[in-house]
């Protein structure tokens, strides 16, 4: 079969996305190969539709336990030969794998890293001929990634033991121009082609909100997307457990998920999750990475994360399946010490590092985290802000991220700034410098335990009849622009060589300034341009079938599935083939139901009920 009848026939498009066509042209050419591309951009199609057309094993390594059951029971649903060895196998279940393998009875076979080197599976590789080896989630090679694993530092040395060179192909979805020159040189990929497929994704709604209660912001961002399929990031097991037992106490259906759970039960509530049993997920950065839950239809981050790439990746499980999907994030300055305590007393040490690479991580870390706080208080397009910071042009405008829609006046600030500004100037006189917090309160004339003693400051109180968000702005535009500077361990505000622009010339200043907003109007869910009632008993039907087939009800059908079939409305298989995302053996399991479901609708108003 060509490249075009596999993709058709496995996985139901009958054409390949921006960036796929040119990956896959190069591996079936021999080349190695770098895909850059954004979660939900379809990394995988590029290396399974050739692997099916390979002479030899496909060999995927990937860090990711649940991904690699998620996508090998995907691919078994498409009629794909997959296998996996990792840990979570019993000594039965690799066994099998085993022989299955050396059998020729697989095509594609997902390993974890640290299994590589083992004799075991260096005597298969050696026997069984390796057409391809890919490298999923590539940025882990990089120390200057966010995930970054020794483990992976190894796989150039185990393509090296295989009788001959297989073709390497490596994808990753966040990556910096300094990460991608690590993957290509830590991985010796030959001359590869390298595709950056851009990081926009542009069916996601970035949005930050500073709110004085997050919990009860929380409940207003659920209640407008009602049913919605949600995920809330927390940064500790503590917060995790107090946001879920209040949701669950608010009549939600939430589960939780952090490393201080037992195995068991993280794996029944990632399951509960997954197969729809609980449609909220309250957990830390340890869940999701590679959960290949295609119907997200909002990433709330509860707390700010410690970089960007983090952010992206975690936002980014939101509207996989390309429909319209928002990420939140909640800001306060308490996230900003937090994550830098976290930095700074890290318990994930790994043994294979040394010292001195461990600091370097460190103050990575610390820079990205300073980056990550700059994005929080920006009153710039959010969507610029990610895009550039991965290297991807921008316009100033997305028209879909709270910034954008929001109404802001052009305030001039040259007197504020000048106040702002001379506060430090008088603090540093006496020895002092102080976080923004604390300046904000001398500004304010708030007493407080550590302002009291600065009460004959001239300039305690200028700022009294200002709000603390205006002066947190205008602190905040004072450091972006480099007037002032965020310095030192504990973070104080501090004068440069530019801040006497500020007083002594008294440049004229002008800042965007978001004038208050009403809530956004109620939504309980998203129409789509689609028969909505339709939609709602495919997705009952779907359930029914997920449910007998013990699987997750988005390896039955995806969302998108579901819309394509509200628009086009078959009732027979002939039809039911040309629908987006379905495939030959989908709809020879599935097609008749559907069709019959569609056809009893259309006839006669019945619908599938829960």
């Amino acid at each position: 079969m060509t490249k075009t009848e596999i993709l058709k026939e496995y996985f139901g498009h009958t054409s390949f996305r921006e960036g796929q066509e040119t990956l896959v042209d190069g591996i079936l050419d021999g080349r190695d190969v770098l895909g850059i591309m954004p979660t939900g951009a379809g990394k995988s199609i590029c290396y399974q539709v050739p692997a099916l057309m390979l002479d030899g094993l496909t060999v995927v390594i990937s860090p990711l336990i649940s991904l690699m059951k998620d996508q090998v029971n995907a691919l078994w649903q498409a009629g794909v030969r997959a296998g996996l060895i990792n840990s979570s196998l019993t000594a039965e279940q690799a066994k099998q794998t085993y022989r299955a393998a050396y059998a020729g009875e697989l095509d594609i076979l997902y390993v974890a890293p640290e299994r590589l080197m083992s004799d075991g599976f260096l005597n298969l590789c050696n026997e069984v001929k390796t057409a391809m080896v890919t490298v999923d989630e590539a940025h882990c090679i990089s120390q200057w990634g966010q995930d970054f694993r020794p483990s992976y530092l190894k796989i150039a040395e185990f393509i090296k033991t295989l009788p001959r060179r297989p073709v390497v192909s490596a994808f990753t979805a966040t990556a910096t121009e300094q990460v991608r020159e690590d993957i290509k040189e830590l991985l010796e990929l030959e001359e590869p082609l390298e595709v950056v497929n851009g990081f926009d994704r542009r069916n996601l709604k970035f949005s930050v909100f500073s709110p004085k209660n997050k919990f009860d912001m929380l409940l207003g961002t659920l209640e407008r997307n009602k049913g919605k399929c949600v995920i809330i990031y927390c940064l500790t097991r503590k917060k995790v457990e107090e946001v879920c037992a209040k949701l669950c106490v608010s009549g939600y259906k939430a589960t939780r998920y952090h490393a201080g759970l037992s195995d068991e039960e993280r794996r029944q509530n990632q399951e509960d999750f997954i197969y729809d049993r609980k449609n909220i997920m309250v957990a830390t950065n340890a869940f999701g990475m590679g959960i290949d839950k295609s119907d997200v239809g909002l990433v709330v981050h509860y707390n700010m994360p410690k970089n960007i790439e983090s952010y992206y990746q975690e936002a980014g499980r939101a509207g996989r399946d390309g429909s319209m999907a928002e990420c939140v994030l909640f800001f306060s300055a308490g996230d900003v010490r937090t994550n830098r305590f976290l930095i700074d007393n890290s318990d994930d040490i790994n043994p294979e590092l040394t010292e001195e690479m461990r600091e370097n991580i460190r103050k990575k870390d610390i820079k990205r985290l300073e980056k990550m706080t700059e994005y929080c208080r920006t009153t710039g397009c959010y969507r610029e802000f990610i895009l550039k910071y991965f290297g991807d042009s921008a316009p100033d405008y997305c028209g879909n991220c709270s910034n954008c829609m929001s109404d802001f006046d052009t305030v001039d600030i040259t007197i504020a700034a000048q106040k702002v500004v001379s506060c430090v100037y008088r603090l540093k006189a006496r020895g002092r410098t102080f976080g923004r917090k604390v300046l904000a309160d001398i500004l304010m004339g708030k007493k407080t335990q550590k302002t009291e003693q600065w009460t004959d400051l001239s300039t305690f109180g200028i700022m009294s009849q200002d709000s603390p968000d205006y002066i947190d702005g205008v602190i905040s535009f004072l450091t972006e622009r480099k007037y002032l500077e965020e310095t030192g361990e504990y973070r104080v505000i501090d004068t440069t060589v530019y801040s006497p622009e500020i007083v002594k010339q008294k440049k004229s200043l002008f800042m965007r300034y978001k004038k208050p907003t009403a809530e956004p109007e109620k939504k309980t869910y998203d129409v789509n341009d689609i028969d909505y009632k339709l939609f709602v008993s495919l997705k009952n039907l779907r359930m029914k079938i997920a449910k007998r087939e013990k699987v997750p009800a988005y390896i039955v059908f995806s969302d998108v599935a579901l819309r394509d079939m509200c628009r086009k409305k078959p009732v027979t298989l002939e039809q039911f083939i040309n629908v987006a995302g379905v495939g030959r053996l989908k709809t020879q399991k599935y097609g008749n139901e559907f069709c019959d479901s569609i056809n009893n609708y259309l006839n006669f108003g019945r619908v599938e009920e829960e």
